[in-house]
This record gives C-alpha cells, sequence and structure tokens, in this order.
C-alpha cells in the first residue's frame, strides 16, 4: 500500500471494497448532484486514490489506470470519446487519470495540492511518459463554455501528430484567443487548469457527455515537458519523508 501524508491530509491507495464504495459514492455525488454509486468496469483494474482528513472523511479522489502498449491505449476509458492511436508513439508506460473530483464543499487548496503529489509519486514509481485523461466541464452545451474553449484553442492545442481525433457527436474548439481572458481562466475546471500548468495540452474537439451533462475535453501532459519548477513542487510533496509504502 502506498500514502502520502501532509499535515492532517492523508492520500492513500484505496486498498479494501468498503474504500472503492466510498470513493464511488463521492463520484455520483460530485458528477450528478446527488447520493448513488458511480461504478464502471474500468474499476476493476484502476489504482483507486483517497485523499482524507484526520478523522477519515473522504475529500477527493481520483483512479490511475497504467497503460504499457498501443492495445491498452486503444482500451481505455478516453478512447472511448477521442481516438487515442495518434498518441501511440509517445513514451510508454502512461497513465490514465480519472474520475478525479473533491467534494463540492471543501475549498482547501492543500487537498489539491496532496492529490498532485500522490500522482507524482506513482508517475515517478511507474516511469510514466504521458499522464493522461478526460476533463470535464458542467453541462453539455458547448455556448456556455466558449471563453474556456477559445482559450484552450488559442493556447494549448496538442501537436497535430499525436493528437487525437475526437468521437461521436464532437464540436471544433471556437478559434481563439477569447475576449475575456479572465473569465476564461475562471471557466476552466480546476482539473484541466493544472494540467496545463504543468505544460499540458488539449485536442482540438470537445465531446458532449449526456448522460452526465458534461462536455469533456482529452487532455495530455508529456511528463518530459513539464516545467522544471513545477516539477520540483510536485516531487518535494511526494519525497521520501512523506510518501510511504508498505
Amino acid at each position: 500500500m502506498h500514502e502520502l501524508r501532509k499535515g492532517r491530509l492523508c492520500a492513500r491507495r484505496a486498498v479494501t471494497d468498503p474504500d472503492l464504495l466510498s470513493a464511488q459514492r463521492l463520484r455520483h455525488l460530485c458528477f450528478r448532484g446527488v447520493d448513488g454509486i458511480d461504478s464502471d468496469s474500468f474499476d476493476a483494474t484502476a489504482q483507486h486514490w483517497l485523499i482524507e482528513d484526520q478523522q477519515g472523511a473522504l475529500l477527493a479522489c481520483f483512479r490511475l489506470i497504467p497503460v504499457t502498449t498501443p492495445e491498452h491505449l486503444a482500451a481505455s476509458y478516453s478512447d472511448r470519446f477521442f481516438d487515442l492511436a495518434p498518441m501511440a508513439d509517445l513514451a510508454f508506460p502512461m497513465l490514465e487519470l480519472g474520475r478525479f473530483c473533491i467534494r463540492p464543499d471543501v475549498a482547501d487548496p492543500d487537498v489539491l495540492r496532496l492529490a498532485w503529489g500522490a500522482l507524482a509519486g506513482v508517475v515517478d514509481d511507474l516511469g510514466a511518459g504521458v499522464l493522461f485523461g478526460c476533463t470535464s466541464f458542467r453541462g453539455a452545451d458547448p455556448a456556455r463554455h466558449r471563453p474556456a474553449l477559445s482559450a484552450l484553442a488559442g493556447a494549448h492545442l496538442g501537436p497535430a501528430a499525436h493528437r487525437p481525433q475526437a468521437r461521436g457527436d464532437a464540436v471544433p474548439l471556437p478559434p481563439g484567443p477569447p475576449a475575456d481572458p479572465r473569465a476564461a481562466l475562471a471557466g476552466l475546471p480546476t482539473l484541466l487548469r493544472t494540467y496545463l500548468g504543468m505544460g499540458g495540452w488539449v485536442a482540438d474537439r470537445a465531446v458532449p457527455d449526456p448522460d452526465l451533462d458534461t462536455l469533456v475535453v482529452f487532455t495530455a501532459v508529456e511528463i518530459a515537458a513539464i516545467p522544471p519548477a513545477r516539477a520540483r513542487a510536485l516531487r518535494a510533496i511526494a519525497s521520501a519523508e512523506n510518501f510511504a509504502a508498505a
């Protein structure tokens, strides 16, 4: 088991069925706004991570799926929305990050920092070359997110040779830059802002997900391209002093 402690917070890998159930309940609350259980076929093979306070209350969670071959890439969750074949010549192994959510009443920025510190530890343990996944805007109507989407199109598109092609009823990102950069930044999901701060890039189309009423954007971070200062900060959180294996 791996865990990362920082102050009153703990990030740890789920190891029991009740651990997984807690994550699935939080996911349902965050993605659907009501109590329930969010689960799918990918849960069985994923690493599930929990961020808890000192009382053991669940504050955030996410799952990670190692992707070691082009065949695994084609079978990933993200490949349901995007054809990931153009990424097959990037550095393996990769990690797919999914179902990242923070409890709606939690505003402590250390929760997000600790989650990314734990992620950094797993990336280093695996020697991952790419971290990727789908990030979601609340509300499937692209018009609601035009400023943020135009900011992505204007400054954060991935290299054409490696950019996944959207499936289904995809919509092109509107051309940037946005008329109001401040509004555009405010409209970006927290997870996506963090990806971009690490040098991440996006595909050029978004896919509506009517089931969750979200708009899905593919996002990737090539680990070697993370700015050195940001990489050092993440590794400091995930240092041997805090990161333990048992």
